[in-house]
């Protein structure tokens, strides 16, 4: 295993046990207790050897901390688009027809690992996505490859403070803006939308290419919201009007854009994701 931090033990008038002096010298064991048990799956060296809680410290000793070794796994076969990287987060774009995270094998969460760079800031983790997408929808999706980085990431989507736009096909006439705010489980919900583009279509009578801007994050929320105004969106088999439910297509439903200040850099981070290709046969001079 990788020693991935280091320290010099400062001199002591008394010899002192590890478990009390270790205490936050490493970013990862900021507590007595995470250090035990950095001790007893003998992560830490002293002087070259693995130490254990009745080691004494002192002073001029060097204290090291090797890297926790993974288990091996069988790895998911499956390439994501990488919209943006760094050490610290990374925002890929999510298939139709996969889910993001759960008990099956075949995930998004699965395959980051082999998707993207490993960081080598100290409390690097497997990254792991800190939001989820229906598992029809398509777009970006945000992730955090390090402890302190997901944290955040989940604080800042808590607050409100990550903007997110998408877009839709949805069916029938409508306003060429508005909102949706009808309740989903009995939770306040806020969907504002702003119609694009319109075409007439023999089947559906009218085809809108809908922006949208929602404003909190429930399940299922604009597919709930659009269908609650009469306006389903295209191939959403579970809201959609009997018999105007296209099959065969997936949901026309895509995540176009997260925007949002980096827990980090402080850089305000603005990612997209180009529409589908069946977007674009519909609407292709959009």
């Amino acid at each position: 295993m990788d020693v991935i931090a280091s320290h010099i033990a400062v001199e002591q008038k008394i010899p002192i046990r590890l478990q009390e002096y270790g205490v936050g010298i490493f970013e990862v064991c900021p507590t007595k207790s995470a250090l035990k048990k950095a001790l007893k799956k003998q992560l830490i060296l002293v002087n070259g050897r693995i130490a254990t809680t009745t080691t004494y410290i002192a002073g001029g000793e060097r204290i090291e901390l090797k890297a926790t070794e993974r288990k091996h796994k069988r790895q998911v076969v499956l390439a994501l688009k990488v919209l943006y990287e760094d050490a610290y987060l990374a925002v890929v774009e999510k298939p139709a027809g996969i889910i993001v995270s759960g008990n099956r094998f075949l995930t998004v969460a699965n395959a980051l690992e082999q998707n993207l760079q490993k960081s080598d800031v100290l409390d690097a983790v497997v990254p792991k996505p800190v939001h989820r997408l229906d598992y029809p929808t398509t777009g970006v999706l945000l992730v955090g490859k390090t402890s302190s980085a997901i944290i955040q990431l989940n604080q800042l989507f808590e607050n409100r403070q990550i903007q997110k736009v998408y877009y839709a096909v949805a069916i029938g006439k409508m306003d060429t803006k508005g909102r949706a705010e009808a309740p989903i489980n009995g939770k306040a919900s806020v969907s504002d939308y702003q119609v694009e583009q319109t075409l007439v279509s023999e089947r559906f009578g009218y085809l809108n290419l809908v922006k949208l801007y929602p404003k909190t994050g429930r399940r299922h929320q604009l597919r709930k919201h659009l269908a609650s105004i009469g306006n389903p969106i295209l191939g959403d088999a579970d809201y959609g009007k009997p018999g105007l439910v296209l099959t065969g297509k997936g949901l026309y439903l895509h995540a176009y854009s997260l925007q949002f200040v980096h827990p980090v850099t402080q850089a305000v981070l603005l990612v997209k994701s180009e529409l589908p290709k069946k977007f674009m046969k519909l609407f292709p001079m959009f």
